[in-house]
């Protein structure tokens, strides 16, 4: 049985390898420890028999949310991790006050978009060339 939690230190190797299969520019275990313990933070994983499937954070600033780090293990997708992951991350953003969430994705990430636009995520806006490793825009997304 899938285990949705707050990430722990004890997380941290297992995260940052799972980044770097997934992203083309990956944060190294030291940022997310640098950042997933910080109060006004909150980073949740997917654990399943001892192995993180999944993980997301949000970093909190003032009333606002930035959701990032949303990544699902290739062999795990399709099951509804990243929705259930996020569900539970925006009511703990909720709970921390946050009443603004945003988040950007890349443009041409159809299913991630579909996700976000489930979750009641609005297109806000475009930013050129955000993304490197392909260049690609992102979409900024708002949820109020």
């Amino acid at each position: 049985m899938t285990e949705i939690r707050r990430m722990r230190e004890c997380d941290l190797d297992q995260v940052a390898i799972l980044e770097k299969l997934i992203f083309s520019e990956p944060w190294s275990r030291r940022g997310f420890e640098e950042t997933y313990q910080k109060k006004e933070n909150c980073y949740l994983v997917a654990e399943e028999n001892g192995q993180i499937l999944a993980y997301c954070g949000l970093w909190g600033i003032a009333d606002e949310g930035d959701i990032c780090n949303v990544a699902v293990r290739r062999e795990s997708r399709r099951r509804g991790l990243a929705e259930a992951m996020l569900r539970e991350l925006l009511a703990a953003g909720e709970a921390m006050g946050i009443t603004a969430f945003t988040l950007e994705v890349r443009v041409g990430n159809a299913p991630a978009i579909a996700l976000y636009h489930k979750l009641g995520f609005k297109d806000a806006g475009i930013r050129p060339g955000f993304y490197t490793k392909p260049c690609e825009d992102a979409l900024i997304m708002w949820r109020r």
